[in-house]
C-alpha cells in the first residue's frame, strides 16, 4: 500500500474548493456522473481507433447505488478506467485533469465530447463525504487499484480484488448536523431530482435500483418490495434532434416538462450554429407573463449547458435586458469554464453567443409582425413595456436594435401601430410623428392640445405608458421624421397671426403676472378648436415625463417650464378682456381657475384646492 500526502498548495485548493468554490452541496453528483460520461467517451473513442477493442454500446452505463445502513454512496461506469499511474496522477494531484489531457490529444469525433476539463470536480465530493474510495480497473487490464482519502491529509493507494473495467467511487457520507442533513443524498427522491436537473441529457443512461412494490405470491391481498433498475435521464437532448424531427407537440411537450410555464409557448426558436463557436440554443416566448417579472425579484437568463450538463439554471450574460422574457437554454461545448463548472469566464465566446442569440430573438419578433399580427399583438401586451426600457436604458445603446419593434396605439387605427407602418401613413405636409402622452385612450382622444392636430387629419400615437415618452424621446426620429408631442410649445402647426394680436399682449403679460412663478408665460392658442384654455410645455422636460418622474420615490419637485394657451375663439376669453381692463380682482380669479382647469385637464394637482373653489364660487 502506498501512502502519499497532498502537497501544501493542494491543500489550501482543495479547503478553498470545498468551502468556497460551489454554491450547492448537491453539484457533488453532477461531478461524479460528469466524470463517469468522460471515462465512456474514452472508451467509445478506444474502440472507434482500435479495432480490436471489444465494444458493445448496451455495456455503456453510469449506476448509482444508495446504501442507507453503511451510508455510502456509489457512483459507478463501465468505462476506460485508471491503472496505478493513472489513479495517483488524476485523482492525486488536485487540478489535473485527464479530460483535459485527453481533448489535447484528441480531436473529438463521431460523438464523442469530453466534458471535464479542471480536473476539480471529484473533489466536490468532500463536500459531502468523510471518505472517499475509488476502486478502477483500466480497460484491458487485469490489475485493479483503490484509492482511498479522508479529505486533505493525504490519500493511499493499493491493489484490490477484481472489478469489471470501469471505475467505482463510493462516498461515506458524513454525519448529519443541525444545519446539514447529508443523508438526504441517499433518498431515491433527491438522487432522481439532482440528475433529473443537471445531467438528464447526458447521453450514457443512468441507472439506480428503485424500489417498488408488487402483490405477493399466492396472496393478491398483500405486497411485497422489490427493486427493479430504472434509468433516471432521457439521454438525448430535444434540442440536439434535426429540426425535421421534431414536431411543435414535442417542443411544446419540453417546454411544459421544463417548467418554463403552463401554456403553450408564442413562440419557438430552435437554432444550431456551428462557426468560430459551436452551440445549439432552444428558446421560447412565453405567452404569460411571470408573476414577478416586472420586479427586482425577477431573475433572467437561459440555462447553460456544456455537453448536456447544466452548468447554470440562470446563465444572465446570454440575454439582454429588454429580451430578458425568453425563456430556454444554451448548449456549447465550446465554452470556457473557470475551475467549477458554476462559474464562467465572461469571454469574447460568450459575448458572441449572447449577440448572435439577441439578433435571432430580434429576426423572429419581425417575422412575427409581418406573418402572425395576432400573435405579436399579444406578445406586445404582455412584453412591450421591456422593449420601451430598453431604448432608453444604458444611454440608449440599443435603440437602433429595438426601433422596429415598438408599437404604439394610433388615434386612427384604433390599435397599436409600428412607428414604420405610421410614417408610411404620414400625409405629403405632416413634418413630425405625433404623440399624445396620458394615463387612457379615452382620455387622451378628449384631449384639447389634439384638437388642431386632429382637426389636420394626422394620425397622432397615444402614450399610455409612462415609458413611452422617455423611449421616443430617446429615439428623437424615426425615418427622419421626429417625434412632436401635441402638448410642446411648438407643435409646427403656425398660423397667419390675428389683426388683434398686439392688442392681447398686455392681457397676456397681465396673466403671466397673476400667475408669477406658475406659468412661464401666457399666450393666444394655436392648437385649441373648442376648449378654453391647455397647458403646454417648453424644453425638454414634458409635463408627461413630469408626472412620471414625481411618482417615483425620492425624486419628486421635477417641473416642466408651463406655458398656459387661452382659446381667443371661446367665449370665456372675451370674459377675460373685460375683466382685464377693469383691473380687478376677478381678473386674478379668471386666471387662477382657467390655470386651476389646465392642470385639471392634464392630470395635474391643483396647487390649492380650497382657494380653486373659493375662485370659482366668487366668479359665480
Amino acid at each position: 500500500m502506498r501512502k502519499k500526502i497532498f502537497k501544501a498548495e493542494s491543500k489550501r485548493l482543495l479547503d478553498l474548493m470545498v468551502n468556497s468554490i460551489y454554491t450547492h452541496k448537491e453539484i457533488f453528483l453532477r461531478e461524479l456522473i460528469s466524470n463517469a460520461s468522460d471515462a465512456l467517451d474514452k472508451r467509445y473513442h478506444q474502440a472507434l481507433t482500435d479495432d480490436s477493442a471489444d465494444f458493445n454500446r448496451d455495456d455503456f452505463t453510469i449506476c448509482i447505488a444508495a446504501d442507507k445502513e453503511a451510508r455510502t454512496l456509489t457512483v459507478a461506469d463501465t468505462g476506460i478506467g485508471m491503472g496505478l499511474e493513472e489513479l495517483e496522477q488524476n485523482l492525486g494531484t488536485i487540478a489535473h485533469s485527464g479530460s483535459f489531457n485527453f481533448k489535447g490529444e484528441n480531436e473529438p469525433k463521431d460523438g464523442v465530447d469530453i466534458i471535464g476539463q479542471f480536473g476539480v470536480g471529484f473533489y466536490s465530493a468532500f463536500m459531502v463525504a468523510e471518505s472517499v474510495t475509488v476502486r478502477s480497473r483500466a480497460f484491458g487490464s487485469d490489475d485493479c487499484f483503490e484509492w482511498h482519502s479522508t479529505g486533505s491529509d493525504g490519500y493511499t493507494v493499493k491493489p484490490c480484488s477484481a472489478i469489471e473495467p470501469g471505475t467505482q467511487v463510493t462516498l461515506k457520507l458524513k454525519p448529519d448536523t443541525q444545519d446539514e442533513k447529508y443523508g438526504e443524498f441517499l433518498e431515491e427522491f433527491r438522487l432522481r431530482a439532482i440528475v433529473k436537473k443537471y445531467s438528464d441529457f447526458i447521453k450514457y443512461p443512468i441507472v439506480m435500483d428503485v424500489a417498488k412494490r408488487r402483490p405477493k405470491e399466492g396472496n393478491e391481498d398483500e405486497t411485497e418490495e422489490y427493486t427493479e433498475a430504472e434509468t433516471l435521464n432521457s439521454m438525448v437532448p430535444i434540442w440536439r434532434k434535426n429540426k425535421t424531427e421534431l414536431t411543435q407537440e414535442d417542443y411544446d411537450r419540453f417546454y411544459q416538462d421544463k417548467h418554463y410555464g403552463y401554456e403553450k409557448p408564442l413562440k419557438t426558436v430552435h437554432m444550431a450554429v456551428d462557426g468560430a463557436v459551436r452551440y445549439t440554443a432552444l428558446l421560447y416566448i412565453p405567452a404569460a407573463r411571470p408573476f414577478e417579472f416586472f420586479t427586482r425579484e425577477f431573475e433572467k437568463g437561459l440555462e447553460l449547458y456544456t455537453s448536456g450538463v447544466l452548468i447554470m439554471q440562470k446563465c444572465a450574460d446570454l440575454l439582454p435586458d429588454h429580451f430578458s422574457f425568453v425563456q430556454g437554454l444554451v448548449d456549447s461545448s465550446d465554452i470556457s469554464l473557470k475551475i467549477s463548472r458554476e462559474l464562467l469566464q465572461h469571454d469574447r465566446q460568450l459575448k458572441v453567443m449572447a449577440k448572435r442569440i439577441a439578433d435571432k430573438i430580434k429576426s423572429e419578433l419581425l417575422s412575427m409582425i409581418e406573418n402572425d399580427r395576432e400573435g405579436y399583438d399579444k406578445f406586445f401586451e404582455l412584453f412591450g413595456r421591456q422593449l420601451k426600457y430598453g431604448v432608453y436604458a444604458d444611454w440608449g445603446l440599443h435603440k437602433e436594435a429595438l426601433r422596429d419593434l415598438l408599437m404604439f396605439y394610433s388615434s386612427t387605427q384604433k390599435k397599436p401601430v409600428t412607428l414604420g407602418e405610421y410614417v408610411a401613413r404620414m400625409k405629403d405636409d405632416q413634418k413630425y410623428i405625433y404623440y399624445a402622452a396620458g394615463q387612457k385612450v379615452e382620455a387622451l382622444e378628449k384631449l384639447p392640445q389634439a384638437e388642431a392636430v386632429a382637426d389636420k387629419g394626422y394620425e397622432i400615437l397615444y402614450f399610455t405608458d409612462e415609458v413611452d415618452e422617455f423611449a421616443v424621446r430617446t429615439l428623437i426620429s424615426h425615418q427622419e421624421k421626429e417625434f412632436k408631442s401635441v402638448s410642446d410649445g411648438d407643435i409646427g402647426l403656425a398660423s397667419e397671426p390675428r389683426p388683434d394680436d398686439d392688442g392681447d399682449k398686455a392681457l397676456f403679460e397681465a396673466m403671466a403676472g397673476e400667475l408669477s412663478g406658475k406659468i412661464k408665460e401666457a399666450r393666444a392658442s394655436e392648437r385649441l378648436k373648442t376648449h378654453a384654455v391647455c397647458l403646454a410645455s417648453d424644453g425638454m422636460l414634458s409635463l408627461g415625463m413630469e408626472k412620471t418622474l414625481n411618482a417615483l420615490p425620492g425624486q419628486e419637485g421635477h417641473k416642466a417650464e408651463r406655458i398656459l394657451e387661452i382659446n381667443r375663439g371661446h367665449a370665456v376669453f372675451e370674459a377675460l378682456r373685460a375683466a382685464h381692463k377693469d383691473n380687478g380682482e376677478r381678473f386674478a380669479r379668471l386666471c387662477r381657475v382657467l390655470y386651476g382647469q389646465a392642470l385639471l385637464i392634464e392630470g395635474l394637482p391643483l396647487d390649492d384646492s380650497v382657494e380653486y373653489t373659493n375662485d370659482v364660487l366668487g366668479l359665480l
